[in-house]
């Protein structure tokens, strides 16, 4: 019992001393260190950014060549590919039952005529007789009425003539337009039925379009570009082309979709292309490069310095005494590894690059390598901001 007595002083002097150890180490410690990181300061850098829409070449004018009348293919006028004028014959088909026919129809034309020469008299005839009270009226209203039927009977005959000549004449299939004919879906001496039959396709080729299809929220912006007055056209729609290459004439719109398609909700536009050398071909798959709102001077910063958080982007902005604060922006187009910067900094500031995993609200901040550990960095890393 005595012995515990006197233990008991030298028991707390010696938690007393070991309590002021810890908090003399704890003063020696001081602040934690600086985080390393990799800093880029905002600029604005000239920016060229489209957009990009999928594409098909279509003509502007296309027609498909149907037989109009049934026969036997007796002459092709044309090589498939060749480019054909307006008007210019392509194919000739057995025109012989069509010929009799417009010669029989001309020959029911020259006795309708005949009819009536021959009532028309008569009537004449009848009428003196009236006159002198030869015969009974009722024989005149007949001799009019052979007359009106001798006049219809004209009229029906011109008709079938007209019928059976245009028979004549679409025997010869003429080119409805300017441009290229493509590969005979018939061949000579095949048997063609009227309005069945497809002998081939002439289509326009300079100028030549490319449709695609927008998304609702880019129909205000194409209707704009549509009614724009004074811009140059040439750099605001380009053509990428298979292959990668880009076509070097420029584009404008011709025509919006009158309706957005249910279906899709996407409405159609038709933007057209100089196309002298024939290069684009309908059909062809293409991309429709559409020069958006960042393209001018826009402030750029690094893609992998913006962290996204529930459908926002931030980033961490170094400021006074190398601490950082986390900063919302509003991003536009990604060019490579970079990305416009629409709102939320200005030109100078400055935005951690890389180590922002390891950065939270306040934290401090110097230039190093983000890979080692903060106490790794030597004397050599300065301080950010200095």
């Amino acid at each position: 019992m005595t012995i515990t007595r006197r233990l008991a002083p030298a028991l707390a002097l010696a938690g007393l001393l070991a309590a002021c150890g810890k908090q003399d180490q704890a003063q020696q410690a001081g602040p934690p260190p600086a985080t390393p990181v990799a800093v880029y300061q905002v600029r604005a850098e000239k920016v060229v950014s489209s957009d990009s829409y999928p594409a098909t070449v279509v003509p502007l004018n296309e027609v498909q060549l149907l037989a109009e009348v049934t026969g036997y293919l007796t002459d092709i006028y044309v090589q498939d590919g060749q480019k054909v004028t307006k008007g210019q014959r392509l194919y000739a088909i057995d025109r012989t039952r069509y010929a009799a026919a417009a010669d029989q129809g001309r020959a029911q034309l020259q006795v309708a005529r005949t009819n009536y020469v021959r009532v028309a008299k008569d009537a004449e005839r009848y009428k003196r007789l009236a006159e002198q009270d030869a015969i009974a009226l009722q024989q005149v209203d007949i001799s009019k009425a052979d007359v009106a039927n001798a006049q219809s009977q004209i009229a029906a005959a011109q008709a079938s003539l007209r019928s059976l000549a245009l028979d004549v004449s679409h025997s010869v299939i003429t080119a409805p337009l300017t441009g290229t004919i493509g590969i005979a879906q018939a061949k000579l001496g095949a048997l063609v039925t009227q309005g069945q039959t497809l002998l081939n396709t002439v289509s326009a080729e300079d100028p030549i379009a490319v449709d695609v299809n927008i998304g609702e929220q880019d129909i205000a912006r194409f209707a704009k570009l549509q009614q724009a007055k004074g811009v140059r056209q040439d750099s605001v729609f380009t053509l990428q082309v298979p292959g990668g290459q880009t076509y070097k004439l420029p584009g404008k719109i011709v025509t919006i979709d009158r309706a957005v398609d249910p279906q899709t909700g996407t409405l159609k536009v038709r933007v057209q292309f100089p196309n002298p050398r024939r290069l684009l071909k309908a059909g062809m798959n293409a991309s429709l490069r559409v020069l958006n709102q960042d393209t001018g001077e826009q402030l750029v910063i690094p893609a992998r310095a913006v962290t996204e958080q529930m459908g926002e982007f931030y980033v961490y902005v170094v400021g006074d005494s190398s601490k950082v604060s986390q900063r919302k922006v509003v991003t536009g187009t990604k060019i490579k590894d970079k990305v416009v910067v629409r709102q939320g900094l200005k030109a100078g500031e400055t935005v951690v690059s890389d180590g922002i995993q390891n950065l939270s609200e306040g934290a401090k901040v110097q230039v190093g390598d983000p890979s080692k550990p903060a106490g790794a960095q030597g004397g050599a890393a300065a301080a950010a901001g200095k």
